[in-house]
């Protein structure tokens, strides 16, 4: 598989992920992200032995776009830390049902049942329950569905699918919190686009930008998505 890697250096190097490829190695036993990334650096570089490579964050399977990795321990550790901070940031595009109006933010309660891998919105006071908050803004509508911007202020899991499933708006393709409205099949409309970091050992920003693919329902927006800001 040929990878699209966006920026490298001797630290850290972003690539897209492909979609239904996962970031890690899952009980699939399919070619993930982390090891194809590795086998890259190692024929690259004729690297003998193992390839040294940090697993910082991490996209849903189904999801693609843009994941950064550490090529030393020391990055590894500052982008880590970083992330935990909030000062990673990263931005999504995603489609959703029906015609949103207004730009919003969105703040749930998610819990999640590690049993069927699911999270579902619940009272606060609930026991593992997690704040989530995102903010969002509607580029276009077209064709009862809607191209949204999104900004996580919060990390959970399956956080964008679950808090715009809650508001009534599921993600275009989501098999799994829209199984009303999506047909078997159907690719989740979710794309990390933007992701923008601090360099571990340097006094600048790597700024990072990818666009979905030329795809249904991507290409209703072609036009909107080629001049969203970074």
């Amino acid at each position: 598989m040929k990878l699209n890697i966006l920026y490298e250096d001797n630290h850290t190097i972003v690539v897209e992920k492909p979609v239904n490829i996962p970031v890690q190695e899952d009980s699939s036993q399919d070619k993930d992200l982390l090891n194809l990334v590795k086998e890259y650096i190692k024929n690259k570089y004729n690297k003998p032995g193992n390839v040294y490579l940090g697993l910082v964050h991490r996209l849903d399977r189904p999801t693609g776009g843009l994941v950064v990795f550490a090529k030393t321990s020391k990055a590894a550790s500052r982008l880590s830390n970083a992330l935990r901070l909030k000062q990673i940031e990263r931005g999504y595009l995603a489609v959703v049902h029906g015609n949103l109006k207004n730009n919003g933010t969105l703040t749930d309660y998610l819990f999640k049942d590690q049993n069927t891998n699911t999270s579902s919105v619940v009272h606060r006071n609930k026991t593992g329950a997690k704040k989530a908050v995102l903010h969002y803004q509607v580029i276009k509508n077209a064709d009862d569905f809607s191209l949204v911007s999104v900004k996580l202020e919060t990390g959970r899991s399956h956080q964008i699918r679950v808090q715009f499933a809650h508001l009534g708006h599921p993600l275009y393709g989501d098999q799994r919190y829209g199984q009303g409205v999506n047909k078997v099949g159907d690719q989740l409309a979710l794309f990390a686009n933007e992701l923008n970091y601090k360099h571990p050992t340097q006094d600048r920003i790597i700024h990072n930008s990818a666009n979905p693919p030329k795809i249904h329902p991507w290409n209703l927006f072609n036009m909107e998505i080629k001049n969203v800001r970074h």
